[in-house]
């Protein structure tokens, strides 16, 4: 007994000595900074290690005491792909609410779980290194909604490159917290630079090719952004080439702009296996060999790679396609951010978040209340709010999917209200009916409409619960191609038949059809504006949706929410899905009338605006001023937009956004509503400077609650 004693004595005095023979080095030296660390650090590495400290699955290296990590974790609209977490709506119905604020409140809290997440994790000695257990995550996805027919647009924040900017800096600073003391809450990642936003079927292939007007005024300026004014701490490159060549061997995107123009210090990761998409002549075919792919990547700019081609940069050394000292700046930067982040050392002061945050009752209203505010009321003839005596019936496919609701790169929440369970809770006998598959193509049998309508006889309101689903719509579905999708892309905006057929036919039997549409992208609802008392875009709404809309419904809350993107009348006003050129989409380029505008959605009041002023405001700033009266019985928010035009540009946007206010305005009550205004409202393309910059001259300013429509009031503002 005395030996065994003696033994473990004996071996605990030989860790702490060694341990404080380690303290002595300087990247174990917790009050050195991140960078001092990693500088130190750098020098100890040899070049293999260095090499595998680039891959997104970083191994430990034992020697030195680094431990493994996985660079790949995701958090689009919750955190995601591991275990339960509080789920939020898709970005795309986030940024119907046009509310910066509450987005960043949303982010803390999912930072917050993010947190406790990573400490249950790192105690776990066989999760260190596992997939989704880590602080980096990679979102938020700021790529311009250009196209209704993309199957990932539903995780951008829509069409408008302002807004898309605004929202997107909010996910940042509630990803990330105030790092100012050097300790990084987590790391956020502004993708896919750049110019990219579908198709899915060709995005390993495609060569986007745009204008120098285009490039910066709408692909690059939510990107700059989210840099020059939020600190994202990382960008990952898109998959696409630009101007020949891939984003990740761009040296104009990834040095030029980023680095060099816009100042970027932070990380620069690959989109997954898009360094292999390099070589191949099913692919860019761009490089001869892995060795000179991953080796321009290294050159170009790239700091970590999600692929497997790294272990290959010794041997690109050995060929002389890149020195050693080529990966030390990425090995570095890498190595201050694990350092920031804790993760080297596995303490921060982030870790005093309990573990009652994961999935808290506070996260769950929360997803609650921004669900409320992300609905977008498109039509309504005065059937909504329903009086509750009011006799019903619930139909369609998205009534009782409550995996529809989640969207994707989900997690899994630990309960889910479908609309189904919500009416259910007020009305515990209703009648409901599935009625129809999403399309006719996903169901073994046929639909028998008139069957359908004969077993609704006795009820004069129908619910219908349509639209789609993330399984028709989202990232590279390849397995995806049946009429009006393909391959995660829609072919066509309209809803699918078999729903169009039905709803019609409802319509026609005398019934009054609230129409709520599920779908993470817009809809062409000409045919059903037409025959349908309301419509509810819903969007994929997270996990407290089905109460959302049942409240909605019922005038619960009054509806605030807004368009983040143009809703086409039909397939004819959309553009070849493959042509970049913005000219012809979404509000600033349309020419057209669409059916629903962006900024678009209705109240269960209406607002008045007065005659707009440009002020002088006492501490020398300027701002809009305009009086906003609800005018009617209902107290409720507007969203006050403030769009600006240029009459002498004919090339240019018809109108951009360029400021956004929620006001919360009591019945028959008015406010003042003040929306600041500086040089960047008046950033315009200049063509001599090549730039999107302050451009004095005549300018109109459009202020109201959406972005066309008799109720915009304008001023005219000379700068």
């Amino acid at each position: 007994m005395k030996s065994l004693r003696y033994l473990a004595v004996a071996a605990l005095l030989s860790i702490a000595s060694a341990l404080t023979a380690s303290a002595q080095l300087p990247y174990l030296d917790k009050t050195l900074s991140p960078e001092q660390r990693a500088e130190d650090l750098l020098g100890r590495l040899t070049l293999k290690e260095k090499a595998s400290l680039m891959d997104y699955n970083s191994k430990a290296i034992e020697r030195l005491g680094i431990p493994a990590y996985n660079w790949w974790n995701e958090a689009l609209h919750g955190v995601a792909r591991n275990g339960y977490a509080t789920m939020y709506p898709m970005p795309i119905g986030m940024a119907a609410s046009f509310d910066a604020g509450l987005i960043e409140d949303v982010f803390t809290s999912v930072s917050d779980e993010a947190r406790v997440k990573y400490r249950k994790a790192r105690t776990e000695e066989e999760r260190e290194s596992v997939q989704y257990a880590g602080l980096t995550f990679w979102t938020p996805n700021i790529n311009i909604f250009r196209d209704p027919r993309w199957g990932r647009g539903m995780e951008t924040y829509g069409e408008d490159p302002y807004l898309t900017g605004q929202l997107g800096m909010a996910v940042v600073r509630g990803l990330q917290g105030d790092f100012s003391d050097g300790h990084l809450k987590a790391q956020a990642c502004a993708k896919h630079f750049a110019v990219h936003s579908g198709p899915e079927s060709t995005r390993h292939t495609f060569d986007a090719n745009v204008s120098e007007r285009d490039l910066w005024e709408t692909y690059l300026s939510a990107f700059k952004d989210l840099v020059t004014k939020a600190g994202v701490q990382e960008v990952m490159f898109a998959y696409n080439r630009f101007e020949g060549y891939p984003c990740g061997a761009s040296k104009r995107l990834l040095q030029d702009i980023l680095r060099n123009e816009w100042g970027y210090k932070g990380l620069i990761v690959s989109d997954c296996w898009a360094v292999s998409d390099f070589v191949g002549e099913q692919y860019h075919n761009w490089a001869q060999t892995r060795e000179e792919a991953v080796a321009a990547a290294v050159l170009a700019g790239m700091d970590v790679e999600c692929g497997n081609l790294t272990y290959l940069l010794p041997e690109a050394v050995s060929k002389g396609l890149l020195e050693e000292k080529d990966l030390d700046e990425h090995v570095k930067r890498l190595l201050t951010v694990r350092f920031a982040l804790g993760e080297m050392d596995f303490e921060s002061p982030w870790d005093s978040i309990p573990d009652s945050a994961l999935c808290s009752e506070e996260h769950r209203l929360q997803s609650l209340d921004i669900a409320r505010k992300s609905l977008v009321l498109l039509k309504n003839d005065g059937i909504l709010p329903l009086a509750p005596d009011t006799k019903v019936a619930l139909v369609g496919p998205n009534a009782a999917d409550s995996v529809m609701m989640w969207g994707n790169y989900e997690g899994t929440p630990l309960r889910t209200i479908t609309l189904l369970d919500a009416l259910q809770a007020r009305i515990p006998d209703l009648k409901y009916l599935r009625g129809c598959p999403h399309a006719a193509e996903l169901d073994t049998v046929a639909v028998d409409v008139a069957a359908v309508v004969a077993e609704l006889e006795g009820y004069e309101t129908v619910i219908f619960a349509g639209g789609i689903t993330p399984r028709l719509e989202g990232e590279q579905m390849d397995d995806v191609d049946i009429p009006g999708f393909l391959g995660g892309d829609r072919t066509s905006i309209e809803l699918p038949a078999i729903q169009k057929e039905l709803v019609k036919a409802l319509a026609d039997a005398g019934k009054k059809v609230i129409f709520v549409n599920f779908s993470g992208s817009a809809i062409a609802f000409k045919d059903e504006d037409q025959v349908c008392s309301a419509i509810v875009q819903a969007w994929y709404p997270g996990q407290e949706g089905g109460t959302a809309v049942a409240d909605l419904i019922y005038g619960g809350f009054n509806p605030s929410g807004r368009l983040p993107l143009t809703f086409y009348a039909d397939d004819s006003q959309v553009k070849d899905f493959n042509d970049y050129d913005m000219e012809g989409r979404t509000y600033r380029y349309f020419r057209g009338e669409p059916l629903y505008p962006f900024g678009h959605g209705l109240s269960y009041t209406t607002f008045k605006y007065g005659r707009p002023r440009v002020k002088k405001m006492a501490d020398g700033s300027k701002a809009l001023v305009v009086r906003v009266k609800n005018k009617g019985r209902v107290d409720g928010d507007e969203i006050v937009q403030l769009y600006v035009s240029r009459p002498d540009d004919a090339e240019g946007p018809v109108k951009a956004l360029r400021g956004m206010k929620r006001v919360f305005l009591k019945a028959r009550k008015a406010a003042k509503v003040v929306i600041p205004i500086d040089e960047g409202t008046f950033n315009w393309w200049d063509p001599e400077a090549g730039r999107v910059v302050f451009r004095p001259g005549e300018y109109v300013l459009h202020v109201g609650g959406t972005s066309a429509g008799e109720g915009q009031r304008t001023v005219k503002a000379r700068v």
